[in-house]
């Protein structure tokens, strides 16, 4: 017998209605069902009982639903299964309609894991405490997070560009005065990097992708890092930046703090049946066809 997590979208009525019902034909299969505590089902459960001796996390909603479940997860090499409640994500595998016959392969074994490679962030701070800390100014010990898609350096609501040194491998590279700086994943080059026109790359690679947003400077192109590199950001002679990791505003940085990105210590681990191939997403989300 399996142990399955459900983490529906808090905001989607469907989505969770999907996961108690689903929940409740696993347990009456003799399944242990896991649901995160957004219902008052028999399943409820916290974030930290969520994922330990858990088989599968199944995420129900649409991308951002997927990376809070992948977060969750991350440490312990759950593999999750992407539910599409809404609109076609890049992320998730399966319909609605489709969530049972999902399960009943991923119980039979029929079904193979997609690794992703993540995002780690080493946040540094001399111009003030850790994130979220509420201790006072003062240098502070790293803050590391955690990310599947992307971490941003951007310029705080009303402010002006972000002005960031950039190195790597310890070598000065380029002082940049942006909008916005993004380091995205493979999988995180589908999200604002590729609204930024930055490059699409495939999921399967594993690289770091640094764009910069409305540079105010003649160089303004993405640049492509191998994941054993050590990419730093430092805030410099300017007004704050805003860190947001995958879509989630970390607060804001002043000058002198850095954050290193680097390859994360864990791969996401994404449950796929073949059906759902990444070029065939492309060309649905852009409504390509050949001529």
């Amino acid at each position: 017998m399996a142990t399955i997590g459900f983490v529906p979208h808090l905001q989607r009525p469907e989505a969770i209605e999907l996961a108690v019902s689903t929940a409740s034909w696993l347990d009456a299969s003799g399944h242990k069902v896991r649901l995160l505590a957004t219902t008052t089902s028999q399943w409820d459960c916290s974030q930290e009982e969520l994922s330990h001796g858990l088989d599968l996390a199944v995420s129900l909603g649409g991308d951002g639903t997927m990376l809070r479940t992948v977060d969750l997860v991350l440490s312990t090499g759950v593999p999750v299964l992407g539910v599409d409640v809404g609109h076609l994500g890049y992320l998730t595998e399966v319909g609605p309609n489709e969530l049972r016959q999902a399960l009943t392969r991923f119980l039979a074994g029929d079904y193979r894991i997609e690794e992703r490679m993540t995002l780690q962030v080493d946040v540094t701070r001399v111009s003030g405490p850790a994130l979220g800390s509420g201790q006072p100014p003062g240098p502070s010990p790293l803050d590391k997070i955690n990310a599947l898609n992307d971490a941003v350096l951007q310029r705080s609501p009303g402010g002006h560009t972000v002005h960031l040194a950039v190195t790597v491998n310890g070598d000065r590279f380029l002082t940049y005065a942006a909008d916005s700086m993004i380091v995205a994943t493979p999988t995180g080059s589908t999200a604002y990097n590729l609204s930024a026109r930055g490059p699409i790359v495939s999921p399967r690679a594993r690289v770091l992708v640094m764009t910069p947003v409305a540079a105010h400077m003649l160089f303004d192109r993405a640049l492509i890092l191998s994941p054993d590199e050590d990419l730093r950001l430092q805030v410099i002679d300017g007004p704050l930046a805003e860190l947001v990791v995958d879509g989630q505003s970390q607060g804001s940085l002043g000058t002198g703090d850095v954050i290193r990105c680097t390859a994360g210590p864990h791969d996401a681990r994404l449950v796929s049946f073949g059906g759902r191939d990444f070029h065939h997403i492309l060309k649905q989300k852009f409504g390509l066809s050949d001529r």
